[in-house]
C-alpha cells in the first residue's frame, strides 16, 4: 500500500520532490571542455545557491556490485558511487582515499566514478543459490544520494533488485532526493527488513556550513524524515560525527533529539569523530581556518590514534542518551510496513 508523499504542508508527486529537493545544478559543461566520451561535468551549486567548482563523473563498469569487509557492523557493503561531492570535512572515507593513492584533500570529491552496471550485477549477485538475503548496507563509503543519482538512478536501480529479492537494507544518507524513491522503499519495506539512517550532527547553521557544505540545510533532512516515516518507513538520526567542543555540547545535543523525536524519528545513534590518517590532516586543515582557538586541543586530543579519548567518548554518548531517554525515541509509526511472509510461507498458511 502506498503512502502520498509529504514534504511541508503539501502533497507532492515524485516529480515534484526532485525538483524541490534537488534544486542545485545541471549537467552542462563550459563552451570547449572537452570531455571523455565516459565523462560529465556537473556544476554542484550549494544549498545557499553558490556555485562550487565542476565535479568531473566518470562512468565505469564495476566487476563486483558486494564486496564482503570485516570488523563493520556489517557484512555487505554497496556504494553505487565511488566518492562524494559533499565534500564534509570529516568524512572517514577520506582515509580509505589515501590507502587507494588518491586525493584525499581539497581534490576529493571532485572525481566522482559511477558503477554504471551495478544494478545489472547486483541482480545476478542476488540470485545466486549461495545467497543467503544478508543485510546489505547502502552507502557506507558514499552518499547513494548524491545530486549525481538524479541523472543516472543506479540506488534506485539497487534498491529495486533488493527488493526484489527480499534483500533486508540498512541505508544512510543526508540527500533529500531519498524521497524520489519512496515508492520502491516502500516495495521493499513490505518484503524485507528496512532501516533509513539520516545524518544530522547539528541544527547549528554555521557549523553546518563549514563542515557539511555540499550537503542539505538540517531542517530539510528532518522533513525528509517525516515524510518518510508517514509513508510508513522506519526512519531514524545519526548524530554522527559530532564534533568535540563543535557540535557535542548538552544543548546542541538536545535540540537535535528534540527535532528528531517532533521529525517521529523511530530511533536514534550517535558517533564522536574519528581522524584516521586522511581525514586527520584535511579536517585540521579545516579546523585552523574556522577555528583556529580548537586546534592545539584537537592535536592533543587525537595525539594517539583515530578515536578521541574514551572519556570523551562516554561523556558524548551519556550525553546523547539522556536526551533519548527524555524524548523517549521509539517507534511511533501510525501505519507502519511490515515485511509479509514469502509467497511459499503465504501458501503454508493457507493450508
Amino acid at each position: 500500500m502506498r503512502y502520498p508523499i509529504r514534504f511541508g504542508d503539501q502533497d507532492l508527486t515524485r516529480t515534484q520532490v526532485a525538483q524541490e529537493l534537488d534544486p542545485r545544478g545541471a549537467w552542462a559543461g563550459p563552451l570547449g571542455q572537452r570531455l571523455a566520451p565516459d565523462e560529465h561535468l556537473f556544476y554542484d551549486r550549494a544549498m545557499d545557491g553558490r556555485r562550487r567548482p565542476p565535479a568531473r563523473y566518470v562512468e565505469q563498469p564495476c566487476q563486483r556490485a558486494l564486496n564482503p569487509v570485516r570488523g563493520m557492523p556489517f557484512r555487505w557493503p554497496l556504494n553505487p558511487y565511488v566518492g562524494c561531492v559533499h565534500r564534509c570535512t570529516f568524512c572517514y572515507v577520506r582515509a580509505f582515499e589515501v590507502r587507494a593513492d588518491r586525493d584525499s584533500a581539497d581534490g576529493y570529491g571532485r572525481s566522482v566514478r559511477v558503477k554504471t552496471n551495478v544494478a545489472t550485477l547486483l541482480r545476478t549477485e542476488l540470485a545466486r543459490p549461495s545467497w543467503s538475503a544478508e543485510l546489505v548496507a547502502l552507502g557506507t563509503a558514499t552518499d547513494p544520494y548524491q545530486p549525481a543519482e538524479a541523472r543516472y538512478r543506479l540506488t534506485r536501480g539497487c534498491l529495486e533488485e533488493l527488493a526484489r529479492a527480499r534483500t533486508p537494507v540498512g541505508l544512510v544518507t543526508r540527500g533529500p532526493m531519498v524521497l524520489r524513491d519512496i515508492d520502491v522503499l516502500q516495495d521493499l519495506a513490505a518484503c524485507a527488513d528496512l532501516t533509513v539512517t539520516v545524518s544530522l550532527p547539528t541544527l547549528d547553521l554555521e557549523v553546518w556550513r563549514r563542515t557539511e557544505p555540499g550537503t542539505a540545510p538540517p531542517r530539510q533532512r528532518l522533513r525528509v524524515i517525516a515524510s518518510l516515516v508517514e509513508a510508513g518507513i522506519r526512519a531514524g538520526v545519526a548524530l554522527a560525527p559530532l564534533l568535540p567542543g563543535i557540535s557535542d555540547s548538552p544543548e546542541g545535543i538536545a535540540a537535535v533529539v528534540a527535532a528528531a523525536r517532533q521529525a517521529g524519528a523511530t530511533h536514534l545513534w550517535s558517533g564522536v569523530l574519528r581522524l584516521p590518517p586522511g581525514t586527520r590532516e584535511h579536517f585540521l586543515a579545516s579546523l585552523e581556518q574556522d577555528w583556529p582557538e580548537l586546534l592545539d586541543r584537537y592535536r592533543a586530543m587525537y595525539a594517539r590514534g583515530a578515536a578521541a579519548p574514551p572519556s570523551v567518548r562516554a561523556a558524548t554518548q551519556d550525553a546523547v542518551e539522556t536526551e533519548r531517554r527524555r524524548w523517549s525515541i521509539a517507534d511511533r509509526r501510525r501505519r507502519p510496513i511490515r515485511p509479509l511472509p514469502a509467497p511459499a510461507q503465504m501458501d503454508l498458511l493457507a493450508v
